[in-house]
């Protein structure tokens, strides 16, 4: 049997990592500005990680939704505290496709509406009703198009406005930044509006913070430099460091009801290790504080690069675009100085690092750009 062929991949077999640094299989050391699509978030193979995960391996690793899973509740716990949203409930899945799934389920159960607004360039992920909330009609089969989705032009709250006033519209769901569309960034005063409007008419607004939370962006949530108290909160990714893990955060408004939601192995007894760990390391090591000012750095160190056209995003969630075509920037970035990024389209080099990075890494990534660019 094969691997069914749906990912272009580097020629590059990573077969350890350490803090900010990954090995492959040929010995060759690389920095990663990446963080595996925003996953990793405390730095990879942080010793309290790895040992919180085999001591619970040791003990149970899994068992269903059927019984006691104290793991959960600490979880929860810690999460809210440390979210400033410890009012709120918590449903735990699998990945951040899946809790948006099951967002735009709660919504819909609770004022019966099944229409929903999103953004152009907006991705939510690739399940049934999360991809027909992605803007990119290539990934999106004629199975998942019969959703009820209407798109409106990114921060366009006049058109979101005339849509939502109508009244049939069960949920808002937009990105707390916008990640593979680009790092657009939505200001608070947009949000705030959005939610009132929303709030007006019966609306949900859910907010997508599935890249952007976890203290990416120098705050818990991208949507914190506001005063919106969404209705939902989506996350994944960095929740888990790597470990398979997703949530919804639920405001005490909605009413929980037995088998409205449901999942195997969401919450279990590894995964909640795994996203305790995080937690913990999160703040005993000030992840969230130290995003903010590497951001920053990173952010002032990239201002004068060579064709650089605009600079977007906050804390470690940046976007370099240039006034070119990045693939081979990117490439030799890769190949010939040994750096991971990401990028957005054809000209923007997407920077999304474990919050553990630090200045001097940052001086690396920017004088390798230097270097490349002085010989373009």
């Amino acid at each position: 049997m094969n691997i069914f062929n749906v990912y272009p991949l580097f020629d590059i077999e990573p077969v350890k990592a350490i803090g900010t640094r990954i090995l492959d299989s040929k010995g060759n050391q690389y920095l990663d500005f990446y963080g595996g699509h925003a996953v990793i978030s405390i730095g990879h193979s942080h010793p309290e990680y790895v040992k919180a995960i085999t001591d619970q391996l040791n003990k149970i690793a899994f068992y269903s939704n059927s019984v006691i899973i104290g793991q959960q509740k600490e979880v929860a716990e810690k999460l809210g505290r440390l979210s400033g949203y410890p009012d709120y409930s918590l449903f735990l899945c699998n990945s951040g496709a899946e809790a948006n799934e099951n967002a735009l389920k709660l919504a819909s159960f609770t004022n019966k509406r099944s229409k929903v607004i999103a953004f152009k360039e907006a991705f939510h992920g690739r399940t049934s009703g999360a991809v027909a909330c992605t803007d990119n009609p290539s990934i999106i089969s004629p199975f998942n198009a019969g959703h009820q989705v209407e798109f409106i032009e990114r921060f366009n709250i006049d058109a979101a406005r005339i849509s939502i006033e109508k009244g049939d519209v069960s949920a808002v769901i937009i990105e707390g930044i916008q990640g593979v569309g680009g790092i657009y960034v939505p200001e608070p005063a947009f949000l705030e509006e959005l939610h009132a409007i929303s709030k007006q008419h019966g609306t949900f607004l859910i907010l997508d913070e599935i890249q952007s939370g976890y203290g990416r962006s120098g705050k818990f949530f991208a949507h914190q430099y506001s005063a919106v108290r969404p209705d939902i909160i989506t996350v994944a990714k960095g929740m888990g460091n790597g470990f398979p893990i997703g949530g919804v955060l639920i405001s005490p408004i909605f009413e929980a009801k037995f088998g409205m939601l449901g999942t195997t192995f969401g919450g279990n007894h590894l995964a909640c290790a795994a996203a305790k760990a995080v937690l913990d390391i999160i703040e005993e090591e000030e992840l969230i504080e130290n995003a903010a000012i590497v951001g920053t750095y990173l952010i002032e160190r990239s201002k004068n690069l060579k064709g650089i056209k605009e600079i977007r995003g906050i804390g470690l969630m940046v976007g370099l675009e240039f006034d070119f075509d990045i693939t081979q920037l990117r490439k030799d970035l890769l190949f010939d100085h040994n750096i991971f990024t990401g990028y957005s389209g054809k000209n923007t080099l997407r920077l999304l690092p474990p919050l553990s990075i630090n200045k001097n890494d940052v001086d690396i990534l920017v004088n390798a750009l230097e270097a490349i660019l002085s010989n373009q």
